[in-house]
């Protein structure tokens, strides 16, 4: 019999085992399963991420199919930033998930709890979880469950009672049992020792000839360890990934969930339907989102933002009152980095507009219709409002940059920077070759290539004299 410690202290201590050594076969790909992105990260990752809200001491990864790929991207996971440590260990062959388990023995204290988690189960709350380690308690096995319509492919909850006897999977069960209801979602904690005690119990005398986990439920009773359930009712904290349309359901279960927080907080969505965050999205007061847009990385918008229908934005700061018309495209570099993109206050970019790395726009900024910034910073009251190219600049305050005027940054092997001080005028169709200074106040005009920098107040022309010849004919075939 196993002996369960009283010490309630061992609860206070998580570790998260994560089962991700399945093949997929249903998702018809040469990706491992838990690797397919939802919300524009990994299935894995998400169970991961909600380890770290668990405060877990460390995470067990069990791998098998893909194991090479899955633990590669495991590598360079926030694991170690986020307080917990990520260990893998390989199951080969896979015989079960009890069998899977069994891998992460040997890195298992006997301390606390251990979580038993899903790789291709990326939708269960934080808080969901916190409750069912409180019902385990450091002395219970808790079984996390839920009642389905049609239970059909899950283990079955044998109750005597209000007291969990038994878990029976599908093809073990009679047609009583079938009959049943509640189903266990794969997810369990567990007291470590007792845990690691059961596993080794295990046998495979089954229908599929494998190692079921959930037989540990009747070792717990034979030696009187209470199990309870925790029952939830959202199908989709417990929903796996087997197929692409389970995932493009998941993927609309997740936008939902964000579009509901996200007006919960007073965000005007014109169709919270038509809205993707992948990644972290923050809005200030009265921020209002159009149709079809797509937020990737880490996106801050200021408060009374307007964004536009069709609008794609990654890795971005908008500040207050700025709007973004339809069909802008902002594609930042990482967060944090010079390659982070900033729109000041009240600018207004688009539409058909597009913001690459290193764009940092002051307050005020116009940049209109096919206008492409890059590695530039515009001062306040800078406008390019049509069919430009600003890339290595830095443009002063109140400059006016004409349609089709471009900045030649780049001469085949390194790229030079263009400085266009406070209160120029450049003209239409300008190519300003770099590396060039405009000085304050100056004026460009139209059509000029300008090789020299030029001196404030100037007007600088640099163009060929206009020449008609008469009577000219064009060749004929």
């Amino acid at each position: 019999m196993t002996v369960i410690s009283k010490n309630t202290n061992t609860a206070n201590v998580v570790d998260v085992v994560i089962m991700a050594a399945g093949k997929g076969t249903r998702m018809k790909s040469k990706l491992p399963k838990v690797l397919h992105l939802l919300a524009g990260r990994a299935l894995l990752q998400h169970v991961v991420d909600t380890a770290a809200e668990l405060s877990a001491r460390q995470v067990v990864v069990i791998t098998g199919h893909g194991a090479i790929e899955v633990e590669a991207a495991l590598a360079g996971d926030t694991g170690a930033r986020a307080g917990f440590g990520i260990n893998c260990v390989r199951q080969e062959p896979q015989l079960g998930t009890g069998h899977a388990v069994q891998q992460a023995v040997p890195l298992l204290g006997d301390d606390g709890i251990v979580v038993v988690l899903s790789g291709d189960v990326p939708l269960t709350r934080a808080d969901t979880l916190m409750h069912l380690i409180a019902a385990c308690g450091g002395n219970k096995l808790a079984l996390l469950t839920i009642d389905f319509v049609d239970p059909a492919g899950y283990g079955r909850i044998v109750r005597q009672g209000q007291v969990v006897r038994a878990i029976v999977e599908q093809k073990d069960a009679s047609p009583e049992q079938r009959a049943i209801t509640e189903v266990y979602s794969g997810i369990m904690a567990a007291p470590a020792r007792a845990l690691k005690a059961w596993l080794a119990r295990l046998g495979n005398q089954n229908a599929q000839g494998e190692y079921y986990l959930t037989d540990i439920v009747k070792f717990a009773v034979a030696d009187g360890v209470p199990v309870v359930a925790h029952k939830i009712t959202d199908a989709c904290q417990v929903a796996g990934v087997n197929s692409p349309l389970q995932l493009a359901e998941l993927e609309r279960a997740y936008q939902k969930r964000v579009a509901v927080q996200l007006m919960e907080q007073g965000v005007r969505l014109a169709d919270p339907a038509r809205l993707d965050v992948r990644g972290v999205l923050q809005c200030g007061r009265d921020v209002s989102i159009d149709v079809n847009c797509v937020f990737e990385g880490q996106v801050s918008l200021g408060e009374g933002v307007k964004i536009g229908a069709n609008c794609m934005i990654a890795n971005a700061t908008i500040a207050a009152g700025a709007v973004i018309h339809p069909f802008t495209h902002i594609e930042g570099g990482q967060p944090g980095t010079k390659d982070a993109i900033e729109v000041g206050a009240g600018a207004r970019i688009g539409p058909f507009a597009r913001l690459r790395p290193g764009a940092k726009l002051g307050s005020d900024v116009h940049i209109g219709n096919f206008v492409e910034v890059k590695n530039s910073t515009l001062a306040k009251g800078a406008k390019a409002n049509h069919l430009a190219y600003l890339g290595d600049a830095t443009v002063g305050e109140r400059v006016n940059f004409g349609a089709g005027s471009i900045t030649a940054n780049y001469d085949g092997a390194f790229k030079h920077r263009t400085v266009i001080e406070a209160d120029v005028h450049v003209g239409s169709n300008c190519v300003l070759i770099a590396p060039l200074t405009i000085g304050a106040g100056g004026t460009v005009g139209g059509g000029s290539t300008l090789t020299k920098d030029t001196p404030p107040g100037a007007l600088s022309v640099a163009r060929a004299r206009q020449v008609s010849i008469a009577n000219w004919k064009r060749p004929a075939k």
